[in-house]
């Protein structure tokens, strides 16, 4: 790994995107080095909040060549997987507390396969990431949350790191390659201890859409942190 190259790719959430320019906002990201792309669907039943759908999903696929994973924040994920799947998601991302059991969470993750999407599951703050042990034959990603789900902005619990820790070390002794993504809160002053402690991928919302600098700038500073 060279001196310029990332410690870990950053994905963008555009929960505060500016959505009546969103396309541009898309590629000014991507021009600024934009990993892959992270979309939040939220149900207001799961959590509070009522993001977007399909429609979205679709209009960030026409505007970037990048990977997409849709991160459904939902009562019943697999519902919409064919839906994410059409629309251009490559990942589906459901959570763990909303499979409700390991056998519900596999059979997720294989309906995901079977529509030709890669499946990653998620965990709340208050999950422990030994529950997820079982599964890890069945996935391609752990998403492990710094933030109670639902809302941007917050400030990432750090202490959460440790389940990126025992989780990269568990895979390590299997001999396992998988992504880690970590997801709330993640911003320049924090960015390096969560790629440190583990993570391959981070999601940044509020850090890369704000009102302050344009996304390709904040997503230079992001990886200015990342680098070697």
């Amino acid at each position: 790994m060279s001196q310029q190259d990332p410690l870990a790719q950053i994905a963008p959430s555009i929960l505060t995107a500016d959505f009546g320019n969103l396309a541009q906002q898309v590629r000014d990201a991507d021009a600024g080095g934009a990993g892959l792309w992270h979309l939040d669907v939220m149900d207001g039943h799961f959590v509070p909040p009522l993001s977007f759908g399909k429609e979205v999903i679709a209009a960030v696929r026409a505007a970037t060549p990048r990977f997409i994973e849709a991160h459904l924040m939902v009562e019943r994920p697999g519902e919409q997987f064919a839906d994410m799947a059409q629309a251009g998601a490559q990942r589906l991302v459901f959570h763990y507390e909303a499979a409700g059991s390991a056998e519900a969470a596999r059979a997720l993750a294989q309906q995901a396969h079977d529509l030709g999407c890669e499946a990653g599951i998620a965990i709340n703050p208050e999950t422990p990431v030994e529950a997820l042990y079982p599964l890890l034959d069945t996935l391609d990603e752990v998403l492990v949350m710094l933030i109670r789900p639902g809302w941007g902005g917050q400030q990432a619990n750090l202490d959460l790191l440790d389940k990126v820790r025992a989780l990269r070390a568990h895979l390590t002794a299997e001999g396992r390659a998988m992504a880690i993504n970590l997801d709330g809160g993640v911003k320049p002053t924090n960015a390096r201890a969560c790629a440190e402690a583990g993570a391959s991928i981070l999601v940044a919302g509020s850090a890369v859409f704000n009102a302050t600098q344009t996304p390709r700038q904040a997503i230079a500073d992001l990886h200015a942190a990342l680098v070697w």
